[in-house]
């Protein structure tokens, strides 16, 4: 059966067509035929084409010429300081021009960039910055009392602070050394690391993936191919550039079409955003699903002129029903569209087709052209259509493996294969749905309980903000469903009106038996996943 993909991507022959190749030790994938090899390879392309066109807008204005003379003066300076191809060199920073500047620079010269997310603390800096064994760190200026004591970092040689002085750190204008002075770059292979972006460690320790140039090119095509991106297109980074949505999923796939990256800095906040957007004429997104509920509730959405944002992608989950039909009101020409990926996908591994979201609104999409799903049961045998099992997950998109992680390695890349952990299907059409994480899975006497599902039905209550749904203990069934809500300002919300509105729709033993309504938002980690060990906790407590 031809997929539906096919059907409403073929016009969109960015990368031409697919062939088989091999990678990483013999890994055979589906791979775009027209691709620029590396990344500098693929930033000397939009040099040539499109010199004076805008890069970056943040605190200043960037067209990609003088991007590149930036790009250039921190690889000499880099280089200058030390850093050669193969290390490692960890950004500890908001969402600045500098961050892409230099990671643009670290690839120039054949290191490796190693973001870190801002709201990380010292012990878990320390953690990775030891793990990748981690060379130069380039931080915040307000975030320097994070940084580790020079003991406990003994591979760091120096520290760079932006954005102010800071003890030990010398400024980052220090690496500006100038562009005539940019060492030779190195030979380059496209499986090559390029960046090392650690896990969320929701799980347990953070896993630093590797993402290759091989993997990052293919995620930004497929971005930019899927939702039809060109020169032309102006994207808002509002989620941190230290995770993949915001490097790759955004500032890359708009860069390798050489469209303009808006930078959003400062923290979340909705008038903000919005006036950003406008100002700016913003015409592509990838957010949470939260941000796109707080800007359909925002009371003067209206006064902001939009009318150029067109696409309106979303990662994980699907668009809360009601979030969806407010913003078809406010917002008609406002496309959305549903993806889902990982950290160790370089982002994407199925986007909606455009054209067939209305339809599919429980899906997360089809596999991105390059893309191989296999569901698979516990025994790792596939199941027919429609059927839930493991996501298994194949392509020149999935990393090579994890940084100095041989055991994690040997457990999680098999055959060829990346084993999610995550509970899904692909139905006879090739549409995807994700019904939980493996460790999510509730088991109520024996039954099955995916608490995304319930999660998804909720949303559709009026009144219910957020919501989150574990299991707790219980002595005689294993586990009960318990569900966390954060309803909506003045919503009228009771446990019974919650079981009333769940039992209608769905079998009684997936029914949350228990509610907490939360006054505050639920807790989120650095990368913007609802901590569900806190809300365990939380009811512990």
């Amino acid at each position: 059966m031809q997929r539906l993909q096919d059907r409403y991507w073929a016009g969109d022959r960015l990368g031409g067509p697919l062939r088989i190749e091999r990678h990483y030790d013999g890994r055979s994938m589906r791979c775009f035929s027209e691709r620029p090899a590396t990344i500098p390879a693929m930033f000397a392309t939009l040099l040539e084409r499109l010199p004076d066109r805008p890069a970056i807008v943040e605190d200043r204005r960037l067209s990609y010429c003088e991007l590149h003379e930036l790009v250039e003066s921190i690889a000499a300076g880099l280089a200058r300081y030390g850093i050669s191809a193969g290390d490692r060199v960890v950004l500890f920073l908001g969402n600045r021009w500098q961050f892409l500047a230099t990671v643009l620079a670290c690839t120039r010269i054949g290191a490796v960039a190693v973001p870190i997310g801002t709201r990380q603390r010292a012990n878990e800096l320390e953690f990775m910055i030891n793990d990748c064994a981690a060379k130069i760190v380039i931080h915040e200026a307000e975030l320097a009392d994070e940084i580790p004591p020079a003991a406990s970092i003994a591979t760091v040689t120096h520290l760079f602070a932006i954005g102010g002085e800071a003890p030990g750190s010398q400024p980052f204008d220090a690496l500006l050394v100038g562009p005539d002075t940019a060492p030779a770059a190195p030979p380059a292979s496209e499986e090559d690391a390029a960046v090392i972006l650690y896990t969320s460690g929701t799980t347990g320790r953070p896993k630093g993936a590797i993402l290759t140039h091989l993997s990052i090119i293919h995620s930004s095509l497929t971005f930019a191919r899927c939702h039809g991106l060109t020169e032309e297109d102006r994207c808002i980074v509002a989620v941190p550039l230290s995770h993949v949505t915001g490097l790759v999923g955004v500032s890359f796939a708009t860069m390798i079409v050489g469209g303009c990256v808006v930078l959003m800095r400062q923290a979340y906040k909705t008038p903000d955003f919005l006036a950003l957007a406008a100002r700016e004429r913003i015409t592509y997104s990838i957010l949470v699903p939260a941000i796109y509920t707080l800007c359909a509730l925002y009371p003067d959405l209206d006064q902001h002129d939009l009318s150029q944002w067109r696409i309106g992608c979303f990662g994980g989950a699907p668009m809360p029903v009601p979030t969806i039909e407010m913003l078809a009101r406010r917002l008609p020409h406002l496309l959305l569209l549903n993806a889902y990926g990982a950290t160790e996908t370089t982002s994407p591994t199925t986007c909606m087709p455009r054209g067939c979201w209305r339809e599919n609104m429980d899906s997360v999409g089809q596999v991105v052209p390059c893309g191989e799903v296999v569901v698979r049961d516990e025994t790792g045998k596939p199941v027919p259509p429609g059927t839930p099992g493991e996501l298994w997950i194949a392509g020149p998109m999935v990393v090579p493996g994890y940084f100095n992680r041989p055991e994690a390695n040997a457990n999680e890349f098999v055959d060829g294969f990346w084993r999610s952990g995550d509970i899904g299907s692909v139905d006879a059409e090739g549409f995807v749905r994700i019904f939980d994480r493996r460790k999510d899975m509730i088991n109520r006497g024996g039954y099955k309980v995916y608490s995304a599902e319930v999660e998804n039905i909720l949303t559709g209550l009026e009144g219910v903000q957020e919501c989150a749904v574990i299991g707790i203990p219980d002595p005689v069934l294993g586990e009960r469903v318990h569900v966390f809500v954060k309803p909506r300002d003045n919503a009228l919300l009771t446990p019974d009106t919650v079981r009333s509105y769940c039992g209608e729709r769905m079998a009684d033993y997936k029914v949350p038996e228990t509610v907490t309504f939360l006054s505050d938002p639920l807790p989120r980690n650095a990368n913007g996943k609802i901590q569900k060990a806190v809300l365990r906790a939380m009811d512990r407590g």
